[in-house]
């Protein structure tokens, strides 16, 4: 997929060791890119322990339903690096009993709270990482999707209503940017047993489908998702813009 020396990204969503955008990170740091993190306050303490042996990381505090706070984040970034290369949001959200029971339950306040943060955040950060990968000569915007924005997966509910919101977003979004280079794609990922994954019920359930129904009989990881990230930012993809990449052993080809 070839190199990253000299490649900026800017990661969201970094939880623990088992986040997908840990994983990412830590694909396209191999690959040669500098990075720069940003967290939520509760989180502050995990990330922090992961880059502890790199002090020099920018880590940067961001509740992204706040303006402020992202103009300080991409700020930031552009009086560090002067662009921006790569964008990686792997940030959704909705609340517990939104994903329980039914979905004609869900309540306004938790509809608006996480369409605002899984799929609104994306338009806001791009808009500001637009001149900073302009300045570039273009870039590459990685989201994180899954199959329940296409197809009813039990117990998702909300979730699933933020990421077909999300999809549709990120071919928006691709549109607009494409003029300046810069691509916008999402990765359908199967389950991975990550903070967020846990929070769904019976999602123990979910992980026995895959490995019965999926192809290839097999859940995947994290890192199954950060090579597929590194390809999107490479110059291998650079005409690949505007899709829904899956990575799930197959399952999605699956009807039902």
């Amino acid at each position: 997929m070839g190199s990253l020396d000299g490649k900026k990204a800017l990661i969201f969503g970094v939880a623990d060791h088992h986040s997908i955008a840990w994983a990412i990170a830590e694909k396209l740091r191999g690959a040669g890119a500098e990075l720069a993190f940003t967290y939520q306050d509760r989180f502050e303490k995990n990330i922090r322990k992961l880059l502890a042996d790199r002090p020099e990381t920018p880590l940067i505090p961001c509740d992204v339903q706040d303006d402020g706070q992202l103009d300080t984040v991409f700020k930031t970034v552009g009086e560090r690096w002067g662009g921006l290369d790569i964008l990686v949001h792997a940030v959704a959200f909705a609340s517990r009993d939104s994903l329980n029971g039914r979905y004609i339950d869900t309540t306004r306040t938790d509809f608006q709270q996480s369409l605002d943060i899984s799929a609104y955040s994306l338009v806001a950060m791009t808009r500001r990482a637009e001149p900073l990968m302009t300045a570039r000569g273009g870039g590459s915007v990685v989201a994180m999707t899954y199959q329940a924005s296409q197809r009813v997966v039990p117990n998702y509910n909300l979730m699933a209503v933020a990421k077909a919101a999300l999809e549709t977003t990120v071919r928006y979004l691709a549109y607009d940017m494409g003029t300046n280079g810069i691509r916008v794609n999402a990765i359908s990922a199967g389950p991975i047993r990550t903070i967020s994954a846990m929070g769904v019920g019976a999602v123990r359930n979910i992980f026995d489908a895959v490995e019965e129904k999926a192809p290839l009989h097999r859940n995947i990881s994290a890192d199954d998702v950060g090579d597929l990230a590194l390809f999107l930012a490479s110059d291998g993809a650079k005409n690949i813009t505007g899709q829904v990449l899956f990575v799930d052993a197959g399952h999605g080809t699956l009807a039902g």
